[in-house]
């Protein structure tokens, strides 16, 4: 669903991050592990075709991120750390100008807008002014309009970020029901308890360098995730 093979990307001579390949198949979730500045947010936001990038090749469901940037994009969704909505909408406004976006037609996207409202909690608040939204349920309308067109990949920053244990029991949720269907997800995330039990495959990056890529039973072994992230952080 999505293969990165030897990405890099620079910031005038500052490598962000140096030579990165990994592949994510349908039906799984990633875990993307790494310390602020470590190039999570830049790699995910060159998959989504936001960014521009200085070598390698990135597809997504088998089509280049660079060659059909329209095509993948059809095919993906990216819900950022702290995502940028338009306040003076209602939820359920914002929800129907992004199912407009995608062409997804009303008679697809109530059921959707409904199931996944019901699922995260926010079937009441849609109603609500953007603006009167907690942070919270901010994210929760982004993921909403995320799976509004139903894409194969959904990629995330931080998305447990600022949520309270009922609203992240809820994203879970969504996630593993996402990847039941057969679709797959791509997070950053720094809650390593949350990936160890969550994730399928985990990625480790450190200055720019993939440190560790593979199933989480081959990542960790027999002991935690936190374990091996401080190895080779060089501080356990």
């Amino acid at each position: 669903m999505l293969k990165i093979e030897h990405f890099s990307k620079s910031y005038g001579k500052k490598v962000a991050v140096d030579d990165l390949s990994l592949q994510i198949a349908p039906g799984e979730i990633c875990g993307f592990i790494g310390h602020n500045g470590a190039g999570k947010t830049t790699t995910l936001k060159a998959c989504c075709g936001i960014l521009e990038f200085d070598s390698g090749r990135i597809r997504i469901d088998g089509k280049d991120i660079i060659r059909d940037p329209i095509g993948c994009k059809q095919q993906l969704a990216y819900v950022p750390d702290n995502p940028d909505l338009y306040e003076f909408l209602t939820g359920i406004q914002y929800l129907n100008f992004v199912a407009d976006v995608y062409g997804v037609s009303v008679a697809d996207r109530n059921p959707r807008i409904a199931h996944y409202g019901e699922l995260l909690g926010m079937t009441d608040d849609l109603s609500l002014p953007i603006s009167q939204c907690s942070h919270g349920m901010k994210q929760k309308i982004a993921l909403i309009g995320a799976l509004i067109h139903e894409p194969k990949l959904i990629m995330l920053d931080e998305p447990f970020v600022g949520l309270d244990p009922i609203a992240s029991h809820q994203l879970k949720n969504v996630m593993h029901e996402h990847c039941s269907r057969g679709g797959a997800i791509f997070f950053s995330t720094h809650v390593l308890e949350v990936a160890e039990k969550l994730c399928d495959k985990v990625a480790i990056i450190s200055g720019g360098k993939l440190k560790a890529f593979g199933t989480m039973d081959e990542i960790k072994g027999d002991t935690s995730l936190e374990q091996v992230f401080l190895e080779l952080e060089g501080k356990a």
